[in-house]
C-alpha cells in the first residue's frame, strides 16, 4: 500500500493564533509511492519494479541539475556517465565553491569497521530516533543502506579519509549514536568529498556530457501543461535573463538558515530556487524543521556578517561545562574540578558530550539562561580539551583536529590548547524542503529535488554527519534509478525556448528585478535581512511559543512591506550587481520567513528542532503530541491568500514511537 497526503477541508489556521485562513482549493491526493513490503526489502523491489531507458536512448533526453554541490555533482556526473545529456548550473564561478565544502566533522555509513554493534538496521534507527520520529521510515531505511556504498564510491575516487595504524579506514563516533560510524579527513570531510564529486563532474564536463553553467542563478521554473520543462536564471556577471529547457529539472540548492541572517551557511546561501519552485505549484514541507547547532564560536558583533561552526567531532574529546555559580567570571583554569557543572554528562550519562544537536543546544541555552554562562555576554559555554591534552598528548589531539583549533585560534585569538573554547548554539541546518515523494520528485512533474533542499531523510532534527550522507545518496544512487522511472513513463514532446510559458517566465523575472531596482528607498537589503534575521531568531529560533510566533508574523509583513517601499538596490540590472542578487535572495526571505512561522504556529508540540516552549516536560526535554501531530506538514502557495495545508501520514512499522531519552 502506498502512503498518501490527504489535504483536510478547509480549515482556519486562525485557530492557532495567526489570524489567517485556509484557501479553497479542491483537495488533492497525493502518492508519496512508497514501495509495498518489508522496509529492508522496499528499495532493492522498487529498483526492479521500475521501468528502465535503453542506453541508446538515455541520450535524447536533457535533464537540467541546478546546484553543483554534493548533491548536485554527484547527481550530474553519475547522469552524464549513464548517457543522458545534462546542462548543470551554479552561481559559483567554480563548483568546488559549493557550501557543502564547508562541512567538517565527517560522514556516517553503516560500514561497521569497528566491530561495536553498528549494522544498516541501527543507523536507521538512531536517523529515526534523532529525527524525533518525523520523518519517513522507508526513505531514511533507504539512506542506511545506501551509506555503506557512499564510502567504496568515494574511496575509489581517491578520498583521503583517515586511516588507522594499520591502513584501515578510521571511524568516529558523533552525537545521537554509541557506536563509531563516522568516517572523516580531519576536519576537511566536506572539502575533500566535494573534490571527488567535482573530478567526477568534471571528466563529464570534459567529455561533452555536461554543460556547465557559471555565475547563473536559477530565478523560476518554467511549467509546460503541467510540467516542470526548464528553468530561468539570470547570467550574474552580464546581468542578462536566460532560458533553459529540459525534459527534467533537479533542485539541488541546498538549506535556507540565511532566513536567519547570522547562521553557519555561507553567505550566497538561499532559499530563493525552491521558494521560486512553491510559487509554481512545488510544495514545501516542514518549514520550520530548522537545526540549531550548539558547537559555534559565539556572537561577537552587532555587524557580524555570520557564523562560524566548530565540528561536532571536537565533542568526542572536548568536555562542555559552566561553573556551577551564578556569575562566576573567573578565568576557566582557575576554577575549581568540583566548581563545575558538566552539564550534558550530568544530563545524559549514556551519551554525555556527544549527545544530539537539539538537546545539546537546548541544554547550553539554559545553563546560560541560568546566568552560568562563559564570556562577557554571559552567552556561551566551554569545551575543554585540557583532560584529552592529559590522555592522549598533544601530538595526538593536533592530529585529529588541528585545522579546527587553527580556525578557532585565528577567528578569536585565543589557544584552544591553552584555555577551553567557548561555543554557543546557531542556526545551522533545515531539515524542512521541497515535498518530495520517494523517487525524489516533488508535486509538480519532472521537478525533483534532492539533498538538503528536500524535506525527506531527517525528520525534526538532522544527526551530525548525516548531511553527506543525504547529498551523495540522493545523487549517486538514488535519482539515477528514480528519473529513469520518469523518463520512461510515456513520450514528451519537446520543447523549446521560443515557447510562450519561457517568454512568460523571463518577462516576469525581469519584471520582478526591475521592481526592486525602482523603489530607490533609503535603507540598504543588508539592514533589512538584518532586521529579518533579529525577528526569525527572537521569535522563530531556538525556543517558540504561541504569543512570539503570533506578533511576529505582522512584523515580518511590516518588513516586507517597507523592502518594497524604502530599500535601495544602487546599480543597473544588465552587468554584474552582488546588490541585486542579494536583494533578489532577501526579497525570496522576506517571504519564506513568514511561511516558516505559519508552520511552526501550526505544529503545536516540540520535536527535535521544532520546541515550543508550552510543550515540554518537567526536566525541560521536547514533548510531542503523536495523536495529532504525527505527519508531514505539506504547504501549498495560494497566491495572496494563507497557504493551503496537506497532511502526509507517518506511520512506524518497524521503529516503535516512544519519548527519546538519551540518559
Amino acid at each position: 500500500m502506498s502512503e498518501t497526503i490527504t489535504r483536510e477541508a478547509p480549515a482556519e489556521i486562525g485557530t492557532n493564533g495567526n489570524g489567517h485562513h485556509n484557501g479553497s482549493a479542491p483537495p488533492r491526493v497525493l502518492d508519496s509511492k512508497i514501495p509495498s513490503g518489508p522496509v529492508a526489502d522496499k528499495w532493492e523491489k522498487h529498483k526492479f519494479d521500475m521501468k528502465l531507458v535503453n542506453p541508446a536512448n538515455k541520450r535524447k533526453f536533457t535533464i537540467i541539475v541546478v546546484g553543483t554541490g554534493l548533491a548536485g555533482a554527484s547527481a550530474a556526473a553519475t547522469l552524464a556517465e549513464l548517457g543522458y545529456n545534462v546542462q548543470a548550473f551554479t552561481y559559483h564561478d567554480s563548483p568546488r565553491r559549493a557550501h557543502s565544502i564547508a562541512a567538517q566533522g565527517g560522514i556516517n555509513a553503516a560500514k561497521n569497521y569497528q566491530n561495536d554493534g553498528d549494522s544498516i538496521y541501527r543507523l536507521f534507527y538512531d536517523t529515526v530516533k534523532g529525527g524525533d520520529f518525523r520523518a519517513r521510515e522507508a526513505n531514511v531505511y533507504r539512506l542506511a543502506q545506501t551509506s555503506v556504498n557512499i564510502i567504496d564510491q568515494c574511496v575509489a575516487q581517491g578520498v583521503p579519509f583517515a586511516r588507522e595504524y594499520g591502513g584501515y579506514l578510521d571511524n568516529r563516533s558523533f552525537g545521537g549514536a554509541q557506536v563509531s560510524r563516522t568516517f572523516y579527513a580531519r576536519g576537511q570531510t566536506g572539502q575533500q568529498l566535494l573534490l571527488g564529486a567535482y573530478q567526477a563532474l568534471m571528466r563529464q564536463v570534459q567529455r561533452g556530457a555536461v554543460n556547465l553553467f557559471t555565475r547563473r542563478e536559477m530565478l523560476d521554473t518554467v511549467i509546460v501543461d503541467g510540467v516542470a520543462r526548464g528553468i530561468t536564471v539570470r547570467n550574474l556577471v552580464t546581468g542578462e535573463i536566460e532560458s533553459h529547457a529540459a525534459d527534467a529539472v533537479l533542485l539541488c540548492t541546498g538549506g535556507y538558515s540565511n532566513v536567519y541572517y547570522l547562521s553557519t551557511n555561507a553567505k550566497a546561501c538561499n532559499v530563493t530556487a525552491p521558494w521560486r519552485a512553491y510559487k509554481k505549484g512545488a510544495f514545501f514541507a516542514n518549514p520550520c524543521y530548522t537545526q540549531i547547532h550548539p558547537t559555534c564560536i559565539p556572537v561577537s558583533g552587532d555587524y557580524q556578517s555570520k557564523l562560524t561552526l566548530m565540528s561536532e567531532s571536537l565533542r568526542n574529546d572536548g568536555r562542555v561545562w559552566v561553573p556551577k555559580a551564578v556569575g562566576d567570571k573567573r578565568s576557566p583554569e582557575t576554577i575549581p574540578e568540583d566548581e563545575r557543572d558538566y552539564f550534558l554528562e550530568r544530563r545524559y550519562p549514556s551519551y554525555g558530550n556527544l549527545a544530539p544537536r537539539d538537546i545539546s543546544s537546548r541544554a547550553a541555552k539554559q545553563v546560560c539562561d541560568e546566568g552560568r554562562g562563559a564570556g562577557e555576554t554571559g552567552l556561551s559555554v566551554y569545551l575543554d580539551f585540557a583532560d584529552s591534552i592529559k590522555r592522549l598528548g598533544l601530538e595526538t589531539v593536533q592530529a585529529r583536529y588541528g585545522n579546527l583549533f587553527h580556525m578557532y585560534h585565528h577567528i578569536t585569538a585565543e589557544d584552544p590548547y591553552k584555555q577551553p573554547m567557548r561555543i554557543y548554539p546557531a542556526v545551522h541546518y533545515t531539515m524542512g524542503g521541497l515535498w518530495v515523494d520517494y523517487n525524489l520528485m516533488t508535486t509538480v512533474p519532472g521537478l525533483f529535488a534532492l539533498g538538503e533542499c528536500n524535506f525527506s531523510d531527517h525528520g525534526a532534527n538532522r544527526l551530525g554527519a548525516s548531511a553527506l550522507m543525504q547529498g551523495l545518496a540522493d545523487g549517486y544512487f538514488v535519482i539515477p534509478y528514480t528519473i529513469g522511472n520518469y523518463l520512461a513513463g510515456g513520450a514528451m514532446p519537446k520543447v523549446s525556448t521560443s515557447q510562450d510559458e519561457f517568454k512568460l517566465s523571463a518577462h516576469e523575472t525581469q519584471a520582478h528585478i526591475n521592481k526592486m531596482l525602482s523603489v530607490k528607498g533609503k535603507r540598504t537589503v543588508a539592514e533589512i535581512h538584518r532586521d529579518l534575521g533579529h525577528l526569525m531568531w527572537d521569535y522563530v529560533g531556538m525556543a517558540r511559543n504561541r504569543e512570539g510566533l503570533t506578533s511576529v508574523l505582522p512584523k515580518i509583513q511590516g518588513l516586507r512591506e517597507e523592502f518594497w517601499n524604502d530599500v535601495r538596490v544602487p546599480g543597473e540590472a544588465n552587468n554584474l550587481n552582488q546588490n541585486l542578487e542579494l536583494a533578489g535572495r532577501v526579497a525570496d526571505f522576506l517571504e519564506f520567513g513568514e511561511l516558516l512561522a505559519v508552520d511552526a504556529l501550526h505544529r503545536e508540540e516540540s520535536c527535535g528542532g521544532h520546541f515550543r516552549e508550552e510543550y515540554q516536560t518537567e526536566e525541560g526535554e521536547a514533548q510531542r503530541d503523536d495523536e495529532n501531530f504525527s505527519y508531514v506538514a505539506a504547504w501549498e502557495y495560494n497566491g495572496e491568500q494563507a497557504p493551503n495545508l496537506h497532511k502526509e501520514p507517518l506511520e512506524f512499522e518497524e521503529v516503535h514511537l516512544a519519548q527519546r531519552s538519551y540518559k
